[in-house]
């Protein structure tokens, strides 16, 4: 097996958090996969490696098929993800981190309310929440994109389809975020502090809420799990672990690519043009913006035999690192990978992942896009950025603006 050396980079670096793509692009250019030693992960670049990696059947996402707990604990110790009760119980065990039976049985209870068609019978709710929020937005001449307009909308709509109160949903936000940034590669004593404690705060909180629901059915979400619970489907913990996932995944990557959707629209001002003129267009739109800044550019697969990718063959329990940001802009699959193209098409994409672990969420984050976006351009008839340069998340597993602020007229 030979070994190719990343190119030298820092994911937590403001170069990197600015643009990642160069990197990317030198990765795409060297033979075969590259072996990065921060992470002691084999890194797939290019589009075709990063798909036959996420839809080969060989490959999971958990470590428990290729190795014992000893060596899971070492694993666990030398990353910093030991001594965490509530995180290793609700987080690090998941739907997400689950393969083979349990995560078809979990995927099953949860699936049915998030198909096209459930999905868009939300549609009328979503538009009259979208409307109100802007309404109350449209008197300020200035407003910050990210944190006035789009971190308010994905988790409140998840929370909704789960059960949550509307009140609580803000504080939903702040927990999902203080647990998932323990996931990127800075996992200091302080940070695993906040995910564990937050974690905790979490599952109490969600504890209650079950308590009541038990007591008082409704038509959503934990109502079906405390039914498949009941049914013996699910076990408490995996309960609690699916709700948290479901309303963490609702939270920030929507909200990061609502921000470099923005962005991507201001940058090629001629595309949001396009959309003006050409509503119908919103679709291949938004499915452009997965594309063009992943908000998830980063996940990681295990094999659990000897496997052949790219020409190189990788022993049993080999971890890679498959970077959708970069398959996403592999100019071998997509044309003028570089340039935001509103129209595109095909535009087959690997943002939402592939196989038994695409995204569940889909079709709720494309429609919460296609309505805030088809809203905005409707009732405003300029919208332009006021603040460069826009600072993007640190990190190698997020994509999106920290802030977009942008001036705004109505139409």
């Amino acid at each position: 097996m030979s070994q190719s050396t990343a190119p030298s980079f820092n994911p937590l670096s403001d170069s990197f958090a600015q643009d990642p793509h160069p990197f990317y692009a030198a990765l795409r250019a060297q033979p075969g996969l590259t072996y990065f030693e921060n992470f002691d992960v084999w890194l797939a670049a290019r589009f075709e490696d990063v798909s036959q990696i996420v839809m080969h059947d060989k490959m999971v996402r958990s470590m428990e098929q290729i190795a014992s707990a000893e060596e899971i604990d070492i694993q666990k110790r030398a990353g910093n993800w030991h001594d965490m009760p509530y995180h290793a119980r609700f987080v690090q065990f998941s739907l997400l981190d689950s393969d083979g039976e349990i995560h078809d049985r979990l995927r099953k209870q949860v699936f049915k309310l998030f198909t096209p068609v459930m999905v868009n019978k939300l549609r009328s709710e979503i538009q009259a929440y979208v409307e109100n929020l802007v309404e109350g937005l449209s008197d300020r001449p200035v407003i910050d994109f990210v944190e006035d307009l789009a971190a308010h909308v994905p988790g409140h709509i998840i929370g909704r389809i789960l059960g949550v109160p509307d009140e609580d949903c803000p504080q939903l936000r702040i927990w999902s975020e203080n647990i998932v940034q323990f996931f990127d590669i800075d996992r200091s004593d302080e940070r695993k502090e906040l995910a564990e404690r937050n974690t905790t705060e979490f599952y109490h909180y969600l504890l209650q809420l079950k308590a009541k629901r038990e007591t008082e059915s409704r038509d959503d979400l934990l109502s079906t799990m405390i039914e498949a619970e009941r049914q013996g489907h699910m076990n408490h913990d995996e309960f609690f672990s699916t709700a948290m996932l479901i309303l963490m995944a609702g939270h920030g990557s929507t909200i990061d690519v609502l921000g470099s959707g923005m962005h991507a629209l201001l940058k090629f001002p001629t595309q949001m043009q396009r959309l003006r003129e050409d509503p119908g267009l919103m679709k291949t739109a938004v499915q452009e913006m997965f594309r063009y800044e992943s908000p998830l550019p980063f996940f990681h697969r295990y094999c659990t035999e000897d496997v052949e990718i790219s020409g190189q063959l990788f022993p049993r329990g080999t971890k890679f690192g498959v970077l959708y940001g970069s398959a996403n802009r592999d100019p071998k699959q997509f044309p003028d990978a570089d340039l935001f193209d509103v129209g595109r098409s095909p535009n087959w994409h690997i943002a939402f992942g592939r196989g038994a672990h695409f995204c569940l969420g889909n079709h709720l984050a494309r429609l919460d896009m296609d309505i805030i976006f088809s809203t905005l351009l409707k009732r405003f008839k300029m919208i332009e950025l006021c603040e460069e340069p826009v600072k993007y998340k640190h990190g190698l597993s997020v994509r999106g603006p920290e802030k977009l602020r942008i001036s705004w007229q109505a139409a």
